[in-house]
């Protein structure tokens, strides 16, 4: 069984009861902690990335309003991890740029757009809970930044190049550790654990104390939000599964990765041991062959220094030297010699 908190987790309200015009107050309370600076909602804007699909029921749940300033303000919360979230952050932003702008319209006319991700996943790599990001133009060789000229201010404001560009906001929830440094702090402690402390100060907390109470549903919108947590509970548990899984396969893919490195070293020090024991006897045949030339030369001497001897005598006894040469098989020059 499932144990439920008295507080309505974020993602379910945006889907129900956020979008609420009398409900704004807590929205606009979370963007301003957030964003730093007072945020008041003047619309909410409905597109085809808020409709319900049923693969995104438990998934995803995203909200699109538009502030006091004409900006548009995406609001995602997403509970599982998809390997190309930041591109579909892209598509997003993208998609609400072009839906926005009315053919025949000067670009001029591009609303800001400002996204923001409330994940609970590890989403890439990083040491923070909470990022920004914004686009700006470096100069390669001056290493200068890109300002806009006098004109451009005069259409625009006193604005930065980035501010032209969407802003997106990433909140990784799980990432955060529970510590209340700011008011920022305080919201993502309620979004990690649907709880608001008295000692809370952040805008919106205090309403969304008051309105995001599970035991102020009507009982049937209980019994949905109910349900929905254990489907979430569910797909966690489905999502945890797999992960377990996945690092099982890892583990034995790594075993059967060191047993066949531990063979391949086996058979690496009896292909060296082999090739040793080759040089070894390579090296015994060869000084074997060594010994024996030199036996045979030695021989030979003996040999040589014998027919010397004979020759000798021959030539001492007056013996004619073609007899000496055929008996001995010595030149005319050895002979001469000796």
């Amino acid at each position: 069984m499932v144990k439920f908190k008295t507080l309505i987790r974020f993602d379910w309200a945006i889907k129900h009861i956020l979008r609420n015009k009398a409900n704004f107050g807590i929205l606009e309370g979370f963007l301003s902690e957030l964003l730093k600076e007072d945020i008041r909602i003047n619309q909410l804007l409905e597109s085809e990335s808020n409709q319900e699909h049923k693969k995104d029921k438990f998934n995803r749940v995203d909200l699109l309003v538009e502030n006091s300033k004409k900006e548009l303000i995406i609001i995602e919360v997403q509970n599982t991890s998809e390997l190309d979230y930041l591109q579909r952050l892209l598509y997003g932003s993208s998609k609400v740029i072009t839906e926005n702008l009315t053919l025949g319209k000067p670009y001029s006319e591009i609303k800001k757009i400002i996204s923001v991700s409330i994940v609970y996943f590890d989403l890439g790599q990083g040491k923070d809970y909470v990022y920004k990001g914004t686009t700006s133009f470096k100069g390669i060789h001056k290493k200068d930044v890109l300002e806009l000229s006098l004109e451009q201010k005069k259409l625009f404001g006193e604005i930065q190049v980035e501010q032209i560009f969407p802003e997106y906001y990433l909140l990784k929830v799980d990432k955060f550790d529970n510590k209340t440094r700011d008011t920022l702090d305080e919201w993502l402690y309620f979004l990690k654990n649907e709880e608001i402390k008295d000692s809370f100060k952040a805008k919106g907390l205090k309403e969304a104390k008051e309105k995001l109470s599970v035991l102020k549903l009507p009982l049937k919108q209980q019994a949905r939000y109910k349900r929905y947590l254990e489907d979430l509970s569910y797909h966690a548990s489905l999502a945890q599964t797999m992960t377990i899984e996945r690092e099982m396969e890892i583990e034995e893919l790594e075993l059967k990765i060191k047993q066949e490195q531990k063979l391949r070293d086996k058979l690496e020090q009896e292909k060296q041991r082999l090739q040793d024991k080759l040089e070894q006897e390579k090296q015994r045949l060869q000084d074997k062959l060594e010994q024996e030339k030199q036996r045979l030369q030695d021989k030979l001497e003996q040999e040589k220094q014998k027919i010397y001897l004979i020759a000798r005598e021959m030539k001492k006894n007056d013996e004619p030297l073609n007899k000496i040469i055929n008996y001995t098989g010595l030149t005319r020059e050895e002979i001469g010699k000796l």
